[in-house]
């Protein structure tokens, strides 16, 4: 029995997955497509141990395409170059596409990215991505673009509940040792509704018994782990849970429990490169134009560290987290963006006002382009009423400053030019 437990429960098909009914269940997106045998190419968003990689294989069989896998961490762009070959070779013969699953596709460069682009643009693979982080900031537009993104969420109590019993009656490892769980709690809370935790954790629980039936409470739960619950595993799922209670730290307000995190992260071994990138994402996302210097900051620190290295780059990190985490915050900035990136999906390709349009020519200039264009530097305070925005959309607000010290006067100085329009 060397298969883990969560492999063997690994299901074969959709009636045996559990949770996220909001894509699987009856009408919804991926149960749609199970029933018309049809694949797009997509990027699976979520936490680990909900499903990613075994919806894909799913997905795949039900449209009967052959699968191959890559894993970001190890594969380079030769094995995605060697992998597109194998399909396009399989193509012809079977006039079948194939599925390539990129696990982890975050860790690919920008340059492993590119690679997957002219494969998927024509039609030679259907993608299927899985990550732990925002495809927004992790994979590059012109392939994100050709993608759909599904979000996967955390199992809840009743569905880990669910796949605990499943497993204890469906085992032949389990019913062999007579497993009967008369507490959830302890292994529901250390899963973090996380399904492959959940199983791996009965299975340790379960091996700890000598007995001829295991019995499994959250007392004995508890004096099983008790050694390991400090452990962090940088290549595991720890890594993700640390990092995120780094950041939700900072962005709290909280430099004690910030730098706290940030010391189970060093005393693991993490990439000191990949705890300053989330800071420079933070300082922009969290924090913005409450305090621009943050932005500046964490880029300085990036860098830093990528010169400095360990152990002198714990100095660095300590310093800019607990600056971060002190700092005023807004979303303002990402909020923003995410406000205009919804409208642009919304009305795609509105037109430019003929104003703002650029006249190269004598043509453009005689149908208006540019005409009536004021330039800002001509006026007092370098500034002159008229609409940037298309007709269709214009009085829009998208960013909308926070309420703190800096971004009061850019909501006084916005007011001031635009009188109403900024009124706020």
């Amino acid at each position: 029995m060397n298969e883990p437990l969560a492999e063997r429960m690994r299901p074969g098909k959709l009636a045996e997955f559990t949770g996220q009914t909001h894509l699987v269940g009856q009408g919804k997106p991926l149960a749609r497509f199970f029933e018309q045998s049809f694949l797009p190419s997509m990027i699976l968003w979520g936490p680990p141990g909900v499903g990613k990689t075994t919806l894909a294989r799913l997905l795949a069989n039900r449209a009967e395409m052959s699968f191959y896998s890559l894993s970001a961490i190890h594969a380079g762009v030769k094995d995605i170059r060697e992998a597109i070959e194998r399909s396009e070779n399989h193509n012809l013969f079977s006039k079948q596409k194939s599925v390539l699953f990129i696990d982890e596709i975050h860790r690919f460069s920008k340059s492993q990215q590119d690679s997957l682009l002219g494969a998927v643009e024509k039609g030679i693979i259907i993608l299927i991505g899985a990550t732990t982080e925002n495809p927004s900031f992790e994979v590059i537009p012109a392939l994100l673009s050709r993608c759909q993104v599904f979000v996967l969420e955390h199992l809840k109590k009743e569905e880990l509940i669910c796949l605990i019993d499943r497993a204890v009656s469906e085992d032949f490892y389990l019913k062999e040792k007579r497993v009967v769980v008369k507490e959830y709690d302890f292994l529901i809370r250390l899963s973090g509704g996380d399904a492959r935790k959940a199983l791996n954790a009965l299975e340790v629980v379960v091996s700890s018994f000598s007995g001829d039936e295991v019995v499994v409470t959250d007392e004995f739960c508890r004096k099983s782990f008790e050694r390991n619950m400090s452990l962090y595993d940088k290549s595991g799922e720890m890594h993700y849970d640390i990092i995120s209670a780094f950041i939700k730290s900072i962005r709290g307000s909280d430099p004690n429990a910030a730098i706290y995190w940030l010391a189970r992260m060093v005393d693991g071994g993490e990439d000191p490169l990949f705890i300053a990138r989330r800071l420079v994402i933070l300082a922009s996302e969290d924090i913005g134009n409450a305090n621009p210097t943050a932005l500046v900051l964490a880029n300085n620190c990036f860098s830093a560290c990528n010169s400095v290295g360990y152990p002198e780059a714990r100095i660095i990190l300590s310093q800019c987290a607990s600056y971060l985490a002190c700092s005023q915050k807004s979303n303002a900035a990402y909020m923003a963006i995410e406000n205009a990136l919804e409208m642009v999906r919304k009305q795609p390709n509105l037109p430019v006002p003929l104003a703002l349009r650029n006249a190269p020519t004598e043509l453009m200039e005689q149908l208006g382009y540019g005409n009536q264009y004021a330039y800002a530097h001509n006026y007092e305070n370098n500034f002159v009423a008229q609409e940037y925005l298309p007709d269709e959309i214009k009085g829009t607000v998208f960013y909308n400053p926070a309420k703190n010290a800096r971004e009061d006067e850019q909501r006084l100085w916005l007011r001031r030019l635009w009188k109403e329009k900024y009124g706020y």
